[in-house]
């Protein structure tokens, strides 16, 4: 399917966990370097294109962190990006996302990053709720197994945005 042109200047594109130690976890249909790989190219094109990069962390509250919960060197945010740290599956609950979104004229989300039905699908039912277009780029997230993956890509996502490809992801910016 063919996503219809995409304002760059409404949109973020959400990178999610993408931390060493994560990246590093055992994930299907895609690997955390495959992920990493696709979601380099969707940074590199929002910010080409003017839109907003968001880079969202793990933390855990009030701990201190485990090695490797550092962003793979990829995903270090640049310029403008905003660097979003979480202590809960879901980006926007007590983060200041939501907020820093909307002053920025956001209405469009393109998210991606690990994992599937974690944290991805965590965030996407937030966003949706609070009114965002989502889009779920398949091909740039990737679960702890592969049915648990398909199980949100086929079942869940379509009842909250439009899923899609890095690809046609990329053609919509153009």
């Amino acid at each position: 399917m063919a996503l219809e042109s995409i304002d760059p200047h409404q949109t973020a594109f959400v990178a999610i966990d993408l931390q060493i130690r994560i990246v590093g976890h055992a994930t299907a249909p895609h690997t955390g370097a495959d992920v990493v790989r696709q979601c380099m190219r969707l940074t590199a094109a929002s910010r080409d294109k003017g839109g907003q990069v968001v880079i969202v962390r793990y933390e855990r509250p009030g701990e201190s962190q485990p090695p490797g919960s550092e962003l793979v060197s990829e995903m270090e945010p640049q310029g403008d990006d905003l660097l979003i740290t979480k202590n809960t599956w879901g980006a926007f609950h007590e983060t200041g996302l939501h907020e820093a979104l909307r002053k920025r004229g956001i209405t469009t989300l393109a998210l991606a990053g690990l994992a599937t039905n974690f944290s991805v699908e965590s965030t996407a039912r937030a966003a949706h709720e609070l009114g965002y277009r989502v889009l779920l780029v398949e091909d740039a997230m990737a679960g702890l197994d592969a049915g648990d993956h398909a199980f949100a890509v086929t079942r869940i996502f379509p009842h909250l945005g439009t899923v899609c490809s890095t690809d046609e992801l990329l053609g919509a910016l153009a």
